[in-house]
């Protein structure tokens, strides 16, 4: 699969996408529960997730991953709905739902192959990749290996043909 280029690769840093003041709300959840990571990384983490919600919003037919890290990220983004819902309609024109696998059910190509695509994804869309955030893509049963990136799903979150 070939991913075209729509921006220049890595020329925007995405936590522009994030309002500044959902940007705080959203880095001081991710401090407070888990206190292992400070407030800088949880910025990076709340980019990288804006990136990989614009570029999933934009390849609705790829399944992407988020790595565990930027999974953080996405899920603290659900708590605050309102937040949420108002970014996915800017960045996607839609809400952008969170769909996981089905245990039991695979990726096509496994983890690796998920996690290059998303990378490529990242890179197409014109985001830098906060490399340090992206080790390894998320495992199955631990609510990341989604259906079309998470985005509207017409048939129940199974893989499409």
């Amino acid at each position: 699969m070939t991913i075209a280029l729509e921006r220049p690769v890595g020329t925007t840093d995405p936590a522009t996408l994030v309002d500044p003041e959902v940007m705080k709300r959203l880095a001081a959840r991710i401090t407070k529960d888990h206190p292992d990571t400070d407030l800088p990384t949880a910025r990076r983490i709340v980019g990288q997730a804006a990136a990989f919600l614009a570029a999933s919003a934009t390849l609705p037919g790829v399944e992407l991953s988020p790595s565990k890290a930027v999974d953080v990220g996405w899920h603290t983004w659900i708590l605050h709905t309102v937040d949420y819902a108002a970014f996915c309609e800017r960045v996607a024109g839609r809400f952008i739902h969170h769909v996981p696998t089905p245990e039991g059910e695979t990726v096509e190509g496994g983890p690796a192959a998920a996690r290059q695509r998303t990378l490529d994804a990242l890179t197409a869309a014109g985001f830098r990749i906060d490399h340090d955030l992206w080790p390894n893509a998320a495992k199955m049963g631990e609510c990341s290996q989604c259906h079309a990136g998470c985005t509207d799903s017409p048939n129940g979150g199974k893989k499409s043909a």
